[in-house]
């Protein structure tokens, strides 16, 4: 049987085991969300994603679509979003293969806090236009 002092002083080592524990755990899951959100911030992850909105597209009209965008570019995107879940890419037999993408459900769900960040950036617009020319202008140092 345990004494007293014998779980007084164990207590300590599991809590700190279980702190250590938990706080890499927070750690890790901290590590993926910054992930996740540098892949979202991507220059052409929300432009793809936004015209594919209303429905399943080729890649020719993803690419026309996205004026700007590099074929390696949008493919690059393309299987990054394939691969995080956000979109699938679904091939059709027949000759040649048409391979079409769409938004997952777990892609449609970004949609609405994407578009939240486009009103405050368009709300804020003006703002940050003036605050970046002010600072500009600032003499160096």
């Amino acid at each position: 049987m345990r004494s007293r002092s014998d779980s007084v002083t164990d207590a300590p080592e599991d809590t700190d085991e279980w702190l250590i524990g938990e706080q890499q755990s927070e750690m890790e899951a901290c590590r993926q969300v910054h992930e996740i959100l540098g892949v979202i911030g991507d220059k052409w992850t929300l432009i793809v994603m936004g015209q594919l909105r209303d429905g399943s597209l080729r890649f020719g009209e993803l690419q026309r679509a996205a004026e700007g965008v590099s074929q390696r570019m949008l493919t690059l995107t393309l299987r990054r979003l394939e691969r995080d879940g956000l979109l699938v890419r679904t091939v059709h037999a027949s000759v040649p293969p048409r391979v079409e993408y769409a938004l997952t459900e777990v892609g449609s769900a970004l949609l609405a806090p994407a578009a939240a960040l486009g009103q405050w950036a368009s709300a804020h617009r003006t703002r940050i236009r003036d605050s970046r020319s002010r600072y500009d202008a600032r003499p160096p140092g």
